[in-house]
């Protein structure tokens, strides 16, 4: 069963984050990730004969959530700044004596704290990475399925030239391929934490560096080459790759959201179920796209108080350490909600390939001018090429004003004219750019 504090079981948090990732980011998972350092700690000191092995035990057996109430330690927490201290008090008291100078043994506040954030969010990471994998798939079927399917593109909202849904589909899927595997490394790269009270470690002496690494390596974390209590780089490394991950999403959902107007109606997400409106009963809304586009909306700024709250002073921040917890935590919660409802979206995406047809020759074929003047400027010149199909183009019938131009017409025959006018004659090298992204994606998905 879900955790009650979950935030997708908020009335407002569950539409932008997802189950399987908000529970990994609940007061519980923090708490029991906090726990799960301090056993860790404890087992690396009697791995290295600084602690008793039966010492570690013990500590390990009260490092359980269900033990402690975090409402409690939250509280608690206010006189000291951070939830640690009012944790380390209470779990000592619940070992047995002789265990109690092994708890904490050599570390700070911070060592836990950062080591539970990172645990928390490696198990959180896990599931946004499975729902990028969904996202991509679907992504890549549309690509592969709409290869040829014509459309118009649009540049600055305006009709510009042909190209494929197959392009734009093959895009969506190299954004998130690309912000998949940049979490992925990040997630990798994530670091314990074990510094001790000023990043020296003293107080575990020379066997300081042999703990911090058997301390990582029971968490399953990357070891540090030192300390990073001031070195904030791995947490602005795994938000920059949630930051990009939520561009990459929001990318797709706008996208989404504007083929799918009425006067556009390219494409239409699925699920007769969604998309109702309170008061118009005609309407499908696109729904997951406009909590994607939200979410994006929102990165920009807990990244910017993230790269902010990064410049820390001397061996320990003041403040600045404390204004990381919350935006990254958020941050998380976003991107599982993004990159779980772009894969839905994906999914059951229905396009409309008549309609991009239609949408298509809209303008009379004033898309292909570009075409039509690089076909006219070896005779004429680029400049007097374009300024011939600029004029064509601002008359009711682009094609019957080329075939009016003289100039025009001294290059083009009529059934020239028609030819060019072809949007599948204009496509470029749309095809075979879904053809590599197609291959890139196969490749990566067998390695």
């Amino acid at each position: 069963m879900k955790p009650s504090s979950s935030r997708s079981d908020g009335l407002l948090g569950g539409f932008s984050g997802d189950p399987d990732v908000d529970a990994e980011l609940t007061d519980r998972a923090l708490l029991q990730a906090m726990l799960d350092a301090e056993a860790a700690l404890a087992a690396a000191a009697a791995d290295c004969d600084l602690a008793p092995r039966a010492a570690a035990e013990a500590i390990a057996a009260q490092c359980r959530a269900d033990l402690y109430d975090p409402a409690g330690l939250a509280r608690a927490a206010d006189a000291a700044g951070n939830p640690v201290v009012p944790l380390v008090r209470a779990l000592t008291e619940a070992v047995p004596p002789d265990a109690r100078a092994w708890v904490h043994l050599g570390a700070t506040s911070q060592d836990i704290l950062d080591t539970a954030l990172v645990l928390v969010a490696v198990r959180a990471v896990g599931p946004v990475l499975g729902h990028c994998d969904a996202a991509a798939a679907a992504a890549a079927r549309l690509a592969d399925a709409h290869r040829d399917t014509l459309m118009v593109a649009r540049t600055l909202g305006q009709h510009a030239a042909p190209t494929t849904f197959g392009l734009k589909a093959a895009g969506w899927l190299v954004g998130l391929t690309e912000a998949r595997a940049r979490l992925r490394q990040a997630r990798a790269a994530l670091p314990a934490q074990l510094a001790g009270a000023v990043g020296t470690l003293a107080a575990l002496g020379p066997a300081g560096p042999a703990v911090a690494d058997r301390y990582a390596a029971r968490l399953g974390l990357a070891a540090a080459p030192l300390p990073w209590h001031t070195r904030r780089q791995p947490l602005l490394d795994l938000a920059t790759a949630l930051g990009g991950l939520l561009a990459a999403t929001g990318k797709i959902a706008l996208d989404i959201g504007l083929l799918a107007q009425t006067d556009v109606g390219e494409v239409t997400e699925g699920g007769t179920d969604r998309g109702g409106s309170s008061a118009m009963p005609h309407k499908h809304n696109p729904v997951d796209s406009v909590l994607v586009t939200a979410a994006a909306r929102r990165a920009p700024g807990l990244l910017a108080t993230l790269f902010a709250a990064a410049v820390h002073e001397h061996e320990r921040a003041a403040g600045a350490w404390h204004a990381e917890w919350e935006p990254l935590l958020d941050l998380l919660h976003l991107a599982g909600g993004a990159a779980g409802r772009t894969a839905r979206m994906l999914t059951g995406l229905r396009v409309d390939p008549e309609r991009m047809r239609t949408n298509l020759a809209a303008t009379g074929g004033r898309v292909l001018a570009e075409a039509v003047a690089a076909r006219l400027a070896p005779a004429l010149g680029r400049s007097a090429a374009h300024d011939a199909v600029a004029r064509a183009a601002r008359q009711p019938s682009f094609r019957d004003a080329l075939l009016a131009d003289p100039d025009v017409r001294a290059q083009l025959s009529e059934r020239e004219v028609d030819e060019v006018l072809d949007p599948r004659g204009w496509l470029g090298s749309a095809g075979e750019f879904v053809d590599r992204a197609l291959t890139a994606y196969r490749m990566k998905e067998r390695s």
